[in-house]
């Protein structure tokens, strides 16, 4: 190392009032010096990439936000236009459609447990969430459509179940529906898990014909995949929704973008916790990339990285 090029950018105190905004406090990020701020600033650099036309722009993120007030940050990332495919988890169909027919509630992480279980309601971190809101409702909601699928069609892709459903939501502040409307595929590799799929395990029970074509979804990732320019990702979280991203990307030599937001630590040898220098030796992030992992909470920061771009 040489220490004229590391004694160069001094660190300045940050200075706001009642007029900054959020671009202009990301900006003074640049040279907060510690410790997560000019992550951020950078991060705000390569989302600038990630949204441009020229690139394929990945989201995924697991379910838990989607029963949070993340909900509506994605919407606006859909209506913006700013998202090409979205990777996530079952439990997002749970909460979405759920939140769309009835409502969740706040609550805090302390409550006794034993007794919301006494009371029919299940806690989601410090989000509360009433019984007869998610399952019985989630069916209520998906039944008919399968029946109305199968008439059409035996063998659905698991995005035409889901983009069928998104339509059927009408919803504005559903993202399966926002994700229709803007003809963004959703992929859920764990269609299976959760309530949304038991809701397809249910049907195929009384239907056995009812066959889910979960190889036509990772044809159509491929034909995304090789089809692609340059791509981008923005990561909340870990598990299969972030590995489904890195791991098509790795079959065009990997991400030439990304933002990863974690909460996880590496050295449990987690997907989650593993940083995306990791995955450059799995050639799913280019060695040249733009990229930048930030420890945090996504609902906290993610509207903070987000806001200067809706």
């Amino acid at each position: 190392m040489n220490r004229e090029d590391i004694l160069q950018d001094t660190v300045r105190d940050i200075s706001i009032d009642k007029d900054t905004t959020l671009s202009d406090l990301i900006q003074k990020f640049k040279y907060s010096g510690g410790f997560t701020a000019p992550k951020l600033w950078q991060a705000h650099t390569i989302l600038k990439k990630i949204f441009n036309k020229d690139v394929t722009r990945f989201l995924s993120f697991p379910a838990d936000i989607v029963s949070t007030g993340l909900r509506g940050i994605i919407n606006e990332l859909l209506k913006k236009k700013l998202v090409d495919v979205i990777i996530t988890t079952a439990g997002t169909l749970d909460h979405d459609i759920a939140r769309s027919v009835a409502n969740y509630y706040c609550g805090i992480f302390e409550y006794d447990d034993r007794e919301l279980a006494s009371l029919h309601i299940s806690r989601l971190g410090n989000v509360m969430v009433p019984e007869e809101n998610y399952g019985p409702a989630i069916e209520k909601f998906v039944q008919p459509i399968l029946d109305e699928m199968y008439r059409d069609v035996k063998n659905p892709a698991p995005a035409d179940i889901i983009k069928t459903v998104g339509k059927h939501l009408g919803d504005e502040s559903s993202i399966l529906y926002n994700a229709a409307l803007n003809d963004v595929p959703i992929f859920v590799p764990g269609i299976t898990d959760g309530s949304f799929g038991a809701q397809l395990w249910s049907y195929y029970e009384r239907k056995r014909d009812f066959i889910i074509n979960i190889l036509e979804d990772e044809h159509r990732i491929s034909d995304i995949i090789f089809n692609a320019k340059k791509s981008g990702a923005l990561m909340i979280g870990g598990g299969i929704s972030k590995h489904h991203t890195i791991w098509w990307n790795q079959f065009r030599d990997g991400l030439d973008y990304a933002v990863y937001l974690t909460t996880a630590q590496e050295f449990d040898g987690s997907l989650s916790g593993a940083k995306l220098e990791e995955a450059i030796s799995w050639n799913k992030v280019k060695a040249d990339a733009e990229f930048v992992n930030i420890i945090g909470e996504a609902t906290v920061l993610l509207p903070l990285l987000l806001g200067p771009f809706l």
